[in-house]
């Protein structure tokens, strides 16, 4: 049993395999295994990997073709490890060299940690830097930022095996895995599965609810952006799932706490962008009910006030109140990039003639911005 088993999915990945695949064999920490999940690539992805695992008998390849989509490939892969943490890295993804040995300190350093992930840096096609990952990094954040984005980027994280075996058996579910309601609060007959889009945020944000989850405040990877990713090729789909997994999580939260529940989406900053719901830019009402809900779901503290800080400054879209409600905000907690973009992405959209994604009874429609704002 190695300390670490890599889940590394590829599909006609090639043209940055080898990078992802030498940051594994180059890392300072050795015990580990790497375990190639091939979905069926016809670009000779597959080839690749088998040649590697030819030089180091810590890698294998295992091909699922027939794998429904990403949760399923990776579920594939979680019923392969047999290991104290399971890493995940994607095929266009580089760890930096001593990021297996960090986490392992981490987990380590704190047996109740179930998930730890950590920041990056995002490179381009030809790996140059061109921005930077940006996670809440301790358990209060965490939690409080599980119902409005994705808590944990997902090639950098990492989760304890037997953490996740002891949450099924308290949850009452033959394993933690991803794509499937493993919270079981809502009634079987509405219970939200996810192939694909976002199963990353539907499997950490429902962790982030209920056990110990942090990131790091340390970059160990490096996370490629190209024209061929999900959030790129499939963006408005990608963000309506997004959307789905919020208002679940919200229902999830509001019945294990007793709480009421509240609809999140004025607040989610998926893909550092905001939702507009027509009519309304006003959501104080809505925040008075949110800040109940998250002094439920995360302890006091700092964590805690910085996240209810940035959802009241989301609470009105008139430009000017947003603004200075930010101002406020940042002299208070400082800035993450994360909302400077979010913020940013609002207050200029129509500079940048950018659609504005906008919630309407069907779902979200990306509409032309014009320039007319909220007073």
């Amino acid at each position: 049993m190695a300390t670490f088993d890599v889940l590394l999915p590829v599909r006609n990945g090639i043209d940055f395999l080898s990078e992802a695949l030498d940051s594994i064999v180059g890392q300072t920490f050795k015990d580990w295994r790497l375990i190639v999940l091939d979905h069926g690539s016809i670009d000779g992805s597959a080839e690749l990997a088998a040649r590697y695992a030819k030089r180091d008998a810590r890698i294998i390849v295992r091909a699922f073709p027939d794998a429904e989509g990403l949760s399923g490939l990776l579920n594939c892969g979680l019923a392969l490890c047999d290991c104290q943490y399971v890493l995940r890295q994607d095929a266009d993804d580089v760890s930096l060299p001593d990021r297996m040995a960090v986490l392992a300190r981490a987990f380590e350093a704190d047996p109740a940690l179930v998930v730890v992930g950590s920041l990056g840096d995002v490179i381009d096609a030809q790996g140059k830097t061109i921005g930077a990952i940006d996670m809440p990094t301790g358990p209060g954040g965490v939690a409080a930022t599980a119902l409005f984005r994705t808590p944990i980027c997902h090639p950098a994280a990492s989760m304890r095996l037997e953490g996740l075996r002891k949450l099924a058996a308290e949850r009452g579910v033959a394993a933690i895995r991803y794509g499937i309601d493993f919270i079981g609060a809502v009634p079987p007959e509405r219970r939200l599965q996810v192939p694909g889009l976002a199963e990353d945020y539907y499997l950490f944000g429902q962790l982030a609810l209920i056990a110990p989850c942090i990131n790091l405040d340390r970059k160990l990877i490096q996370y490629r952006w190209h024209g061929a990713n999900v959030g790129a090729t499939k963006h408005q789909a990608q963000m309506q799932m997004a959307l789905d997994i919020s208002r679940y999580l919200s229902e999830s939260a509001a019945i294990l706490h007793g709480a009421t529940r509240f609809d999140p989406a004025p607040f989610c900053n998926h893909g550092e962008r905001l939702f507009a719901i027509e009519g309304q830019g006003d959501f104080s009402e809505e925040y008075a009910v949110l800040q109940r809900m998250l002094t439920r779901i995360a302890p006091p503290g700092a964590e805690l006030a910085r996240e209810l800080s940035f959802r009241h400054v989301l609470a009105n879209r008139a430009p000017v109140a947003m603004a200075a409600r930010f101002l406020r905000h940042a002299l208070r907690h400082a800035v993450r990039p994360a909302e400077v973009r979010t913020v940013k992405s609002w207050l200029l959209r129509s500079l940048k003639k950018q659609s504005t994604l906008t919630l309407q009874p069907s779902g979200l429609l990306a509409v032309p911005t014009q320039n007319k704002e909220h007073r």
